[in-house]
């Protein structure tokens, strides 16, 4: 035991050391970025006056300045962010192909000695997957080729890991160390969950487990769908999900390609408030509608708005209606398609039936328009052909003038809206369904965001003029919301775009339109080989004492599909607060809100079963606690009053729950779903008003 003790003072003794020297280094580092910033930016500003003048042969020096001067700055940002806490994990390991023994410390940023040796090792380096995923002993890890499109040709490497560390550092202080089989021990991860709500994102990179973090590293080039019960950490994984790929294939993806997507203004601004502190930035952003409408170019008009889906239209988020639509589209696409040959007394067979037919379904990305047009121009390749040698003056400009648009004056003319309310017509008729009230919306320019799904496919199978490029990596953020429809049509209208997913079935609060299962995504739409499904069980965000609680809704919510498996961190019971009448209600919740504010509770939510509820709460509780207004400024620290709904993805410090049916949830998987949305926000404490 005393030889034990110590061992371990002798290496407390040095990894101090190993701390001040290394803080010595990155003090040193900010210092000369400074000087080094400063000198840049008085060149970039000289060179642009230059260029203002005149010299405009000076451009590309300027030019290239200007980026020496975004690395020095990038440089500098880097270095003062990891001053307190320089890195967060160790690991010793025998490179067994180089028989090389290498000691790393990995840190939220990479940490540079000089300009070819490394002091802390990025957590987005491949060699850090090490850290996150292996045990100790043998193993591996790759380097991929961030160049290709099949990363997997990447290089391989043989380790014999043997230490894994992980450090406790906080302002500058070596607070205590842990070695392990696995990257982030209970003692530590509890100790950072039990923070309050930002100082948790701050330090989740140190304690990503090893589920979170194959996520985190599948390959860019696969499509990933993520079922994770509530707290399991999805909105982190995905925000890491993009920093890794931004660091790992910045050859193969620029940051605009990048777009996150959520169902609301507030759950965007939640997920993006911790993008640059993952060295994360110019990443597109748009609510779910906002991204099928974008993709629409011109066929969407600024008169057109987009309204909330109405659970007595659900038929319009299924799957079904989908493959009819398709089949529609379908047989628009042989009629006017099939059957084309040409044939002309002078020139012989232009264009045959096969050949044209052949072409046709070799292009089934093309649409209808861009068919013909294409059409035209193969049609006129071969006028050219067949007139070579010929001797007849100007008989290829006139054969040329006879054919003129031969094929595309047969392009469609009307939109993508006409041919929905043509289709819409149909599949009325076809399952006995009133699609009266529907028609007269979309005529007034009203629609929910399955009739833009709708549209959007129509779009892209009869008039698209050109693929759509401009997306590469979409992040889905809480996809249970949106039914299949949604997923088919940007998994069809994007095909060379790839698709993380994140959501739990348990939480669709749209019950009627949104997804309560997975099949129709992993069998229907992301059903190849280059499609995943992941499963992340375990909560981090809850206490033992509101997982229970949570728990027992889920049984109702998942019908025992998906089941929490909590993190041990123990906190306050749940607290249950009777009140006959609403004034009681808000008096006891001025007083919950105050108690929890002294306790130093940064984030506290109220949340109400109903709009009706919402408005009335937040106008009496206005009257006695300052509430933020989600409205002008986003998700922010201070006391809200939200809807279920609007609470999607978020997590507070402190949650009441307004009166919500505790009994009537057992028998409806609608209300407990629901409930367990509400219930899983808060991270430390939750009180029930019943």
């Amino acid at each position: 035991m005393e030889e034990n003790n110590r061992k371990r003072t002798k290496e407390w003794q040095q990894e101090e050391a190993h701390l001040r020297e290394c803080r010595s280094l990155i003090a040193k580092n900010i210092g000369e970025y400074e000087l080094q910033l400063e000198e840049r930016r008085r060149e970039t500003k000289a060179l642009f006056d230059a260029v203002q003048s005149g010299n405009v042969e000076l451009y590309d020096q300027m030019m290239t300045s200007k980026s020496l001067e975004e690395h020095s700055f990038n440089q500098l940002a880097k270095n003062q962010a990891a001053y307190e806490r320089p890195f967060f994990g160790r690991i010793d390991y025998r490179n067994l192909d180089e028989r090389l023994f290498e000691s790393i410390y990995i840190g939220k940023h990479g940490v540079l000695r000089d300009k070819i040796n490394v002091e802390v090792v990025d957590w987005r380096a491949p060699i850090a997957t090490v850290y996150y995923e292996n045990e100790l002993g043998e193993g591996s890890y790759e380097i991929p080729d961030s160049g290709a499109d099949e990363p997997e040709k990447g290089r391989e490497y043989r380790i014999d890991l043997t230490l894994k560390r992980t450090y406790d550092i906080e302002n500058g202080v070596l607070q205590g160390f842990y070695d392990s089989d696995v990257a982030a021990n209970d003692e530590l991860l509890v100790k950072y969950l039990s923070k309050n709500r930002d100082a948790v994102l701050g330090d989740i990179i140190a304690t990503i487990q090893k589920e979170q973090n194959e996520i985190i590293r599948e390959s860019p080039f696969h499509n990933v769908i993520v079922q994770g019960v509530a707290g399991s950490g999805k909105t982190t994984v995905a925000i890491h999900r993009i920093s890794y790929i931004m660091y790992n294939y910045k050859e193969r993806f620029t940051s605009n390609e990048f777009c996150i997507v959520g169902g609301s203004d507030i759950l965007i601004d939640y997920i993006t408030g911790g993008l640059p502190e993952l060295d994360v930035y110019d990443v597109k952003h748009m609510r779910m509608d906002e991204l099928l409408a974008h993709l629409l170019h011109r066929e969407w008009r600024k008169k057109y708005r987009i309204e909330a889906a109405s659970p007595d239209y659900a038929w319009k988020s299924k799957m079904l209606f989908a493959n009819e639509l398709e089949s529609h589209l379908a047989r628009l696409r042989s009629r006017i398609l099939g059957g084309c040959e040409v044939a002309d007394e002078d020139l012989g067979m232009l264009l045959s039936r096969k050949n044209n037919e052949d072409f046709v379904n070799d292009a089934p990305q093309y649409s209808i328009n861009r068919l013909l047009v294409t059409l035209d121009e193969r049609l006129r390749s071969r006028i050219r052909l067949k007139c070579q040698g010929r001797e007849e003056i100007g008989i290829c400009r006139r054969k040329l003038q006879q054919y003129k648009n031969y094929f595309s004056a047969h392009c469609y003319q009307g939109s993508a809206v006409g041919l929905y309310l043509e289709f819409l017509e149909i599949y009325g008729k076809t399952y006995y369904i009133d699609v009266t009230r529907v028609s007269e919306r979309i005529r007034r320019g009203v629609f929910d965001v399955y009739d833009v799904a709708a549209v959007l496919l129509i779009y892209y199978r009869v008039l698209q003029k050109k693929p759509d490029d401009e997306f590469g990596q979409i992040f889905i953020d809480e996809a249970q919301d949106f039914g299949p429809i949604v997923y088919y049509a940007l998994r069809t209208v994007l095909p060379d775009c790839f698709f993380t997913i994140m959501g739990d079935v348990s939480q669709n609060v749209n019950y009627e339109c949104g997804m309560n299962e997975w099949n129709d995504m992993t069998q229907k739409i992301f059903c190849g080989g280059r499609d995943s499904f992941r499963i992340l069980a375990k909560s981090y965000r809850n206490t033992i004492e509101i997982s229970e609680f949570a728990g027992e809704i889920l049984g109702s919510a998942s019908r025992g599909a998906y089941k929490i498996e909590p993190v041990i961190r123990h906190g306050e019971p749940v607290r249950f607060v009777e009140s006959i009448s609403t004034e009681e209600a808000v008096g006891s919740s001025a007083e919950m809100i105050a108690e929890m504010q002294e306790k130093g509770y940064e984030t506290i939510a109220v949340i109400c079963f109903s709009g009706e509820q919402k408005e009335e709460v937040s106008k009496r509780l206005g009257k006695l606690v300052a509430l933020t207004d989600t409205q002008k400024s986003g998700f922010s620290k201070g006391v809200v009053v939200l809807t279920v709904a609007e609470t999607k993805g978020l997590e507070f410090d402190c949650v009441i729950l307004w009166k919500p049916d505790l009994k009537g949830y057992r028998d409806n998987p609608k209300l407990a779903k629901l409930l367990y949305v509400a219930a899983t926000r808060a991270l430390h404490e939750l009180l029930v008003l019943s």
